[in-house]
């Protein structure tokens, strides 16, 4: 189940830009943040995607939404022009931002090279 996140919870589960200058994960867990909007057609292909995801990967990692036009300040944090964009977290390492409405291979690439999580095996 993907997790809507505002400013406020943002801060406590991802990174608090308020207190920090360099990046500093705060999260238990590798996350995607996926920044989207209502009324935007990509946003809503990427949606059940990001479902389906948050199941397979259940503890391995969290996704995260964070909807653009409730967050203006948090997007703007973010520098986000274009969305979707998506925010992939590995924890230890600097976060690294992707564009547009990926298909789900792409992005369980992207899980494995960027957050460093395997796929978990089906039983």
């Amino acid at each position: 189940m993907t997790e809507l996140l505002t400013k406020e919870t943002f801060l406590k589960k991802v990174f608090n830009f308020e207190d920090n200058k360099e990046w500093k994960f705060e999260g238990d867990k590798p996350c995607i943040i996926d920044f989207y909007a209502d009324w935007c057609g990509p946003c809503k292909m990427v949606a059940p995607i990001l479902e389906e995801l948050s199941e397979e990967y259940k503890g391995k990692i969290d996704i995260y939404k964070v909807d653009t036009e409730a967050e203006q300040e948090l997007s703007a944090a973010f520098g986000i022009r274009s969305i979707p964009s998506m925010l992939f977290c590995p924890g230890g390492e600097q976060p690294q931002m992707a564009q547009g409405a990926l298909p789900k291979h792409n992005l369980e690439q992207i899980i494995e090279d960027v957050l460093k999580v395997k796929k978990p095996s089906k039983v």
